[in-house]
C-alpha cells in the first residue's frame, strides 16, 4: 500500500494550493480519506476527513470554510483544497486512509509520506 503526498510549496498568505494523495495497492473506494497536518513542535491534527463514497466531510473548525477535501474513486486520489491560506496553516500535511469513520490519528491504516506547506505572512 502506498499513499504518495504532493502539491505542497510556498505560497503567501490569502493564496491557494491544492494537494493531491494518490494511492495505490489498496481498494480505494473501502476507506474513508483524511488530511492531517503537524508543524514543527506540535503533534499531529486532524484536518479533515471524506468518506469512502464522497457523500460525508468533516473539518476542522480551524480550517472550515477555506478547505475543500475530494476524492475521485475512479482515480484512487483524494485531494485537498486550500484557499485563504494563513501563516498559522503552515505545516507537513499528511493523507491518510481508514476504515472507521474517526478524526484521531490511531484509527487510520495507511500515511502518505507528507508534503511540506509554508505561508509567507
Amino acid at each position: 500500500v502506498q499513499l504518495l503526498d504532493s502539491g505542497g510549496g510556498l505560497v503567501q498568505a490569502g493564496g491557494s494550493l491544492r494537494l493531491s494523495c494518490a494511492a495505490s495497492g489498496l481498494t480505494f473506494r473501502s476507506y474513508h480519506m483524511a488530511w492531517f497536518r503537524q508543524a514543527p513542535g506540535k503533534e499531529r491534527e486532524f484536518v479533515v476527513t471524506i468518506s469512502k463514497n464522497g457523500a460525508l466531510t468533516y473539518y476542522a473548525d480551524s480550517v472550515k470554510g477555506r478547505f475543500t477535501i475530494s476524492r475521485d474513486n475512479a482515480k484512487n486520489e483524494a485531494y485537498l483544497q486550500m484557499n485563504s491560506l494563513e501563516p498559522e496553516d503552515a505545516a507537513v500535511y499528511y493523507c491518510a486512509a481508514g476504515r472507521s469513520w474517526s478524526r484521531t490519528t490511531h484509527d487510520f491504516d495507511y500515511w502518505g509520506q507528507g508534503t511540506q506547506v509554508t505561508v509567507s505572512s
